[in-house]
């Protein structure tokens, strides 16, 4: 069963679409950092957990850590994906 919009597109392919733009945007922003007149590309901030939350159970470790690096890059890359999904 697909979850479906009221225009009929799928709410599956924008949210992979999304995750593609993110990642594709923050790898050109990681290769984009050694050339010196695309620096601004990979300027950004990083937030979330730094310090890893640790549940010791004994048997398994189990180490909680989430953070996010939003940069140029990648927010360029999230309007590509919303342009291509609006021209799906």
């Amino acid at each position: 069963m697909a979850y479906n919009t009221r225009n009929g597109k799928n709410g599956w392919t924008l949210f992979l679409l999304l995750l593609a733009g993110i990642v594709i945007g923050g790898l050109i922003g990681e290769l984009a950092s050694g050339v010196p007149f695309l620096t601004w590309l990979n300027l950004g901030y990083t937030f979330g957990l730094e310090d890893a939350i640790s549940l010791d159970l004994k048997i398994i470790t189990l180490l909680f850590k989430i953070t996010f690096d939003i940069t140029v890059a990648s927010i360029v890359g999230i309007a590509i994906a919303i342009f291509t999904y609006s021209r799906l």
